[in-house]
């Protein structure tokens, strides 16, 4: 990320100095020259280091100094005070500011000590970027496989990691981009570097130049202070723009000229703002379609992909489905405290048969869910949603409309005739499914399908499904001896 060091100082010559010593460093320099409402520029100027002279600070100075250290930065506050005299420094300190400097030194001195200062700030983001709450960090391991498929895919992903090449990344939903796109980074050279992620689909088409690049104080009506824009934040890293295909056009046309020049100007501002950063880009949608239909800028998909990737979905790597489950069971189960071993045979077939429409991340979700639900040592197919359960039964040869084979069995029939049957069978299936786990219960079956008690009902009825054949020994004779009651009083 770019530091930002905001001046207001009375000494020329220092302002001078410290604007020719950082001109080629990755510093965004800004110097208020003049007196007039200078306080009111530093409050608003969204800066990581203050240089203020002392006499340009309202009184009282404790208070006016807390409202620079509380500002969301959290910057760091230098103050360059006329006064050689040590009681006056430590009175600053005291009234909350990080380091004073006394203004009568040489300017080289000073500016070495600002960029101490500066340096010790980079350091303070480094150690930030860190995960404190126990996560791995996204490597490319993660993706180890025996797909053949996923195998290619990474083969080519080993290639890109060391370049600097823009990368478009391909794919349906919650296969990984994100999570790719991140070991990328921390197997890159740009490691050091921040990982800005922002999802176009989520920002207001209003809001998204600001998010991207920025904006200075009073560009707009609410901007009442300086704020720093994604490509800014990832100065020597990776910005990673998730959900690009969703980019307005009049932004395309922007962040075309970021990409080839590497520069940009803040809304409001007047300097452009030079940048180093890798950009990653993922959508889900078919770019070139929506090139063709004016949607998205042609010369914007060829300087994006430079090189494409395309992560292929979870059903076509069911053969390392069981290895990710175990992965994902160990992450929840260490951070729920759970004491689980592993999965049944039946729930890992279960696993395996699923279609995954929402990938990985739907996984992920799954494996939460039943380590939170399982009331045993090991997952079993109770513990996954009921569309597991069912997935179980299907791959069988009850679905077929009578026991011989299909060719026989469908052989003359329309096919509305055929998918009914099938269906009615299906529904058969899995409302016995349901009735045996709810022990004839309807309203809690009717809860775990999804539909009405009437309108279970209704299909027991046509299906001909007795739920009295699912109770126990003891709720079948209690539901016969009901029978038997409401006969009687009806006989009386």
């Amino acid at each position: 990320m770019l530091t930002r060091l905001v001046c207001a100082v009375k000494e020329k010559k220092l302002a001078a100095a410290i604007e020719k010593r950082l001109a080629q460093a990755d510093i965004r320099l800004t110097v208020f020259h003049h007196p007039h409402n200078t306080w009111q520029d530093l409050v608003r100027s969204c800066a990581d280091v203050f240089l203020v002279s002392r006499t340009l600070i309202p009184r009282p100075v404790d208070a006016s100094v807390a409202i620079l250290n509380n500002l969301p930065e959290k910057p760091i506050t230098i103050i360059l005070d006329d006064r050689e005299s040590s009681n006056a420094h430590a009175n600053l300190l005291g009234a909350g500011a990080d380091m004073v400097l006394y203004a009568g030194l040489p300017p080289d001195r000073l500016v070495e000590a600002i960029e101490t200062t500066l340096t010790s700030r980079q350091q303070f983001y480094d150690l930030n970027r860190f995960d404190h709450r126990g996560r791995s960090q996204p490597r490319l391991h993660d993706f180890t496989s025996t797909s053949r498929d996923m195998q290619m895919f990474l083969e080519e992903v080993h290639q890109v990691v060391a370049t600097d090449a823009s990368l478009l990344l391909q794919g349906e939903t919650g296969v990984g981009k994100e999570h790719l796109s991140k070991a990328i980074h921390a197997e890159s050279h740009r490691s050091g570097g921040p990982f800005i992620a922002l999802n176009m689909a989520a920002i207001p088409d209003q809001l998204m130049e600001s998010e991207l690049f920025g904006h200075e104080q009073g560009a707009f009506t609410g901007a009442i202070r300086s704020r720093r824009g994604a490509f800014e934040l990832a100065h020597g890293g990776t910005l990673f723009l998730d959900e690009i295909g969703e980019m307005p056009l009049k932004t395309q046309s922007k962040l075309l000229r970021v990409l080839q020049d590497f520069e940009f100007i803040p809304i409001g501002g007047e300097a452009p703002v030079w940048v180093d950063v890798r950009v990653i880009a993922a959508t889900n949608k078919d770019l070139t379609r929506e090139v063709e239909k004016k949607r998205f800028r042609q010369d914007l998909y060829y300087r994006l992909g430079v090189i494409t990737l395309t992560l292929p979905p979870l059903r076509q790597r069911k053969e390392d489905i069981p290895v990710m489950a175990e992965q994902f069971l160990i992450q929840q189960v260490q951070r729920m405290g759970r004491d689980i071993d592993g999965f049944s045979e039946d729930a890992v077939h279960a696993l395996c048969e699923y279609a995954w429409p929402g990938n990985v991340r739907e996984l992920m979700n799954v494996i939460e869910r039943a380590v939170l639900l399982c009331r045993s040592d090991r997952i079993t197919l109770t513990d996954l949603p009921s569309g597991f359960q069912l997935t179980k039964e299907i791959p069988g040869t009850w679905i077929h409309t009578d026991d011989t084979d299909p060719e026989t069995a469908w052989d003359g029939r329309t096919l509305d005739q055929v998918t009914s049957r099938v269906m009615a069978r299906v529904e058969k299936k899995y409302i016995e499914m349901v009735l045996e786990k709810t022990r004839g219960r309807v309203g809690e079956a009717a809860r775990i399908a999804g539909i009405h008690p009437r309108g279970l009902y209704g299909k027991m009825k046509k299906l001909g499904i007795d739920k009295d054949r699912f109770k126990t020994g003891k709720d079948r004779e209690n539901a016969h001896a009901a029978r038997e009651t409401r006969v009687t009083e009806n006989q009386g």
